[in-house]
């Protein structure tokens, strides 16, 4: 008995330590002697209110972008519900998508919503039904930097456009000087690091030039890099680790990979009184003004690229989890379902801003709730 009340305070202790110090777990760990209890449907109604139905693992992949939610995320859901093994692999969002259309995967992450074209091959796999894209994460994607004696940096998006398209190559370029003019602007080349992966998080990004800087962005949006300048890293752990080590690099990856890395970031220039700081509160004014353009249980957001609104960050992203509407495979619906109502729960959303994230605004993050209650 001393033996099994020793392992079972240890096992709490691990499950209560926090991520940082201003996170607080929503859910954590409980072997038989918890408060849980048993509901008459036989599902384990755990701590943090995760319901467990279905059992069994759960394979995901997708969106590197909200990688750092989700690892949270799993580890708090696995942590109450004891008979479910989640499997997400941040592979990036194109492969996500590809796995999820080969019916490898129960769902996928996403940065973009599912082309038409993809909506099309989605009936394939999830039979009488399609592929539904659900917001779930939203945050900011940071434009990250590495100059030494320079900690507060001001770019544009014309400034941008050019420094991603190799038109500008030191950091004492004139046209960075006069968004800068109080900064000792070193002249160090220009190393731009992009996704050599097929990304959301690229799509998004450069949704923004286009939307901002059409004259000096001729590319359109797309998961691939299509400019010929530049340095390729794979997945947002992999660009922000180039910035990190490498003087002069810039790029842009969410905001997670940033803090987590004590990298500095952009302040934008976007027309309104003051300089707009990438935060997850800043964020999620620019996501307030997103417009559901999905049809349906489909919740497909527009984003607001060119917003002036003050405080209001606008490269943003929100990534969608991916599931059918119907049709789903029935060995893993069960299990699908309770994961993704957890996230989507207060509970679930509550964590994201620690992370780095912006919660969903209410009115959608509502309607996410009622869609996965929807699902079939």
């Amino acid at each position: 008995m001393k033996l099994q009340r020793k392992n079972r305070l240890r096992a709490v202790a691990f499950g209560a330590i926090a991520v940082s110090g201003a996170l607080v777990l929503t859910a954590c760990g409980s072997d038989n002697n918890s408060g849980s209890d048993t509901t008459s449907g036989g599902a384990t109604k755990a701590a943090g209110n995760i319901k467990c139905d279905g059992k069994g693992q759960l394979l995901a992949s997708g969106s590197s972008a909200q990688k750092n939610a989700m690892d949270l995320w799993v580890k708090n859901f696995m942590a109450a519900c004891k008979d479910i093994q989640i499997n997400y692999k941040p592979t990036g969002s194109g492969a996500g998508i590809q796995e999820f259309l080969q019916g490898k995967t129960a769902f996928a992450g996403s940065d973009s919503a599912l082309k038409p074209e993809e909506v099309a091959k989605s009936k394939d796999v999830v039979k009488g039904g399609q592929g539904i894209n659900l917001p779930m994460v939203g945050g900011p994607i940071a434009i990250g930097y590495h100059l030494s004696g320079v900690d507060n940096l001001v770019l544009d998006a014309d400034t941008l456009a050019k420094i991603f398209d190799g038109k500008i190559e030191k950091w004492d370029d004139p046209a960075i000087a006069k968004l800068n003019k109080d900064a000792k602007l070193p002249s160090t080349k220009i190393q731009a690091f992009h996704r050599s992966d097929e990304s959301g998080t690229t799509e998004n990004f450069t949704k923004y030039l286009k939307a901002t800087a059409d004259k000096s962005w001729p590319y359109a949006p797309a998961k691939a890099w299509a400019a010929k300048s530049g340095q390729a890293a794979d997945g947002s752990a992999g660009v922000s680790s180039q910035v990190k080590q490498t003087e002069g690099a810039i790029s842009y990856f969410e905001l997670s990979y940033a803090t987590a890395n004590s990298i500095k970031t952009v302040k934008l220039d976007t027309g309104a009184a003051a300089p707009v700081e990438a935060t997850s509160d800043n964020a999620s004014k620019a996501i307030a003004e997103a417009k559901i353009v999905g049809t349906g249980q489909d919740l497909a957001l527009k984003l607001n690229y060119n917003t002036k609104a003050e405080g209001a960050y606008p490269i943003t992203l929100v990534t969608y989890e991916i599931v059918g509407d119907k049709g789903n495979k029935a060995d893993t619906l069960a299990a699908t379902k309770s994961f993704l109502t957890y996230i989507a729960s207060e509970d679930g959303q509550s964590v994201l801003k620690g992370l780095g994230y912006a919660p969903l605004p209410a009115e959608i993050a509502k309607k996410v709730r009622e869609n996965v209650a929807a699902i079939s």
